[in-house]
């Protein structure tokens, strides 16, 4: 049976008169990757620092491997790996040294920390650039940086922060690999993003954030065929005619017709993206 890693009830978050989160509840299981999705300013890090004890809760409760996030201690931390959107690097140092640190940090044994740091960065694709400061470093170099460094202490539980904003199409598949291989090893997943795609190939779970509410949740292919309200299917012939048929038995005729005639180009049912599914509901997108 798996158990809840994350649980939040009720929470509610303000600053000043604004409110950010509002009686947002969640659970999030072991050994998943649940994604948060909302565009900037939705509450989406604030969240994060309050399950990583950052931040305390204005109302409501959290629990992070069972504990109260308002107490977590070293126990928990030691459990915690985190990569959020301020990068936290020593820009002077080399990508080694930036590791060599922060595994101090974690209570890495000084002899075990030269064999970890090299396998990390082997895995991250940062090998060759080892004794490159970090200054030096492109955008997409930083980020797998980071990532490495929130991978020091074998962390059951990461908070990624939009681990793929900005990054190249290579780049962002080289981080989603990395966390495919920690989600086969138990490790429990909690992103932010505004990505639909990294959503829908990531995420066990995923729950919409607007204005502070949690205003879906669910499996991402199971969200957006409960908003697919054409259900239809979209045929492209040949001649690049695009036909639509009812998603029944009226389809089967027609659509035996084309395909004994060799016709069909392409075939795809009409189910909305999660972000077509966040516009319905808000009027915004996720960007």
């Amino acid at each position: 049976m798996m158990n809840d890693t994350i649980i939040t009830e009720e929470i509610t978050h303000r600053f000043g008169e604004h409110t950010v989160l509002d009686h947002l509840s969640l659970k999030v299981q072991e050994g998943e990757v649940f994604g948060l999705l909302g565009p900037s300013g939705a509450g989406k890090t604030t969240l994060i620092k309050i399950l990583t004890g950052q931040l305390a809760q204005t109302n409501g409760s959290a629990r992070l491997l069972g504990t109260d996030t308002r107490k977590l201690g070293r126990a928990e931390h030691d459990q915690i790996g985190a990569m959020m959107d301020n990068f936290g690097l020593y820009e002077r140092l080399s990508v080694s040294d930036n590791l060599a640190f922060y595994a101090e940090i974690y209570h890495v044994p000084h002899r075990a920390i030269s064999g970890m740091t090299a396998d990390i960065l082997k895995n991250m694709g940062l090998y060759e650039a080892r004794k490159t400061a970090v200054s030096r470093l492109s955008k997409g170099m930083k980020n797998r940086l980071c990532l490495a460094r929130a991978l020091m202490n074998h962390a059951k539980v990461l908070f990624l922060d939009e681990p793929t904003s900005g990054l190249d199409p290579a780049t962002t598949r080289q981080i989603h690999d990395v966390l495919r291989k920690q989600k086969a090893k138990g490790t429990t997943i909690f992103l932010t993003t505004h990505n639909m795609f990294e959503a829908e190939s990531l995420c066990d779970h995923v729950g919409l954030l607007s204005g502070g509410h949690l205003i879906e949740y669910g499996k991402p292919d199971e969200i957006c065929r409960k908003y697919n309200h054409l259900n239809k299917i979209q045929i492209t012939l040949k001649n690049s005619e695009t036909i639509s048929l009812s998603n029944d038995q009226s389809a089967v005729a027609p659509l035996a017709a084309y395909l004994e005639k060799e016709e069909i180009s392409a075939i795809h049912s009409t189910e909305p993206t999660l972000e077509s599914v966040f516009i319905e509901l808000t009027g915004k997108g996720l960007d």
